[in-house]
């Protein structure tokens, strides 16, 4: 299930621990949910996003393996906070910063391209009703689009790539396009269907988001 309610502590407190989390994150085999429990903190508890931001250009700044397992999660997860947050403006001079001295000291490897996918979701996020799904974090961690799955009236299903970026409204253009239904004067929309309600989703709503509610 998607991360529920909290219980915290101190600001203090929760930064230690999300620490200790960044320390585990390094060694973690599975480390998706770990992943998505700092995120779910971070957006609980926004002061500690850019807390997050600095510790993470901190562990990916001289490791002791470059490119290693333990170096790739830490820019994993930095990927998948470019998705979800944006830090304040002087953190996001600094992290920009290091992507650029990243790409610069290690063309093509998997750390540039990190980095440049990092860049270019800093240009496009706005800030998250939901943290990832562990879906979501998993195709981030590859740099991959997910695919949504779209049931049509009258139509066979349709799945379309998204990103973390892609609003419902841009979604059911393509739809529309796909559908031939470009000359018609109805208007479209998607709608997000649970057991209990039916409900239409907002055009400037996030589909990434309406997939972690569905998980």
């Amino acid at each position: 299930t998607a991360p529920g309610p909290r219980s915290y502590t101190t600001l203090r407190d929760e930064a230690v621990k999300l620490f200790n989390s960044l320390q585990q994150l390094e060694a973690e085999r599975d480390p998706v949910p770990l992943m998505q429990g700092i995120l779910q903190t971070c957006l609980d508890l926004p002061p500690l996003v850019d807390e997050i931001y600095c510790q993470l250009v901190k562990q990916t700044t001289e490791p002791p393996v470059p490119g290693g397992q333990g170096d790739l999660h830490y820019w994993q997860l930095l990927t998948c906070m470019s998705c979800t947050f944006l830090p304040s403006p002087p953190v996001l001079r600094f992290l920009c910063f290091h992507l650029d001295r990243t790409e610069s000291r290690f063309p093509a490897s998997e750390m540039a391209k990190y980095a440049c996918f990092i860049r270019e979701a800093l240009g496009k996020t706005k800030g998250r009703e939901c943290v990832p799904s562990l879906e979501e974090i998993l195709m981030l961690m590859q740099r991959q689009e997910m695919i949504c799955t779209v049931h049509c009236p009258g139509a066979p299903a349709c799945s379309v790539a998204i990103s973390s970026h892609t609003t419902a409204e841009e979604v059911a253009q393509e739809l529309v396009s796909r559908l031939g239904l470009s000359q018609s004067p109805n208007l479209f929309a998607l709608y997000e269907q649970s057991r209990r309600r039916e409900q239409p989703v907002g055009s400037a709503t996030l589909l990434a988001d309406v997939l972690t509610r569905f998980e």
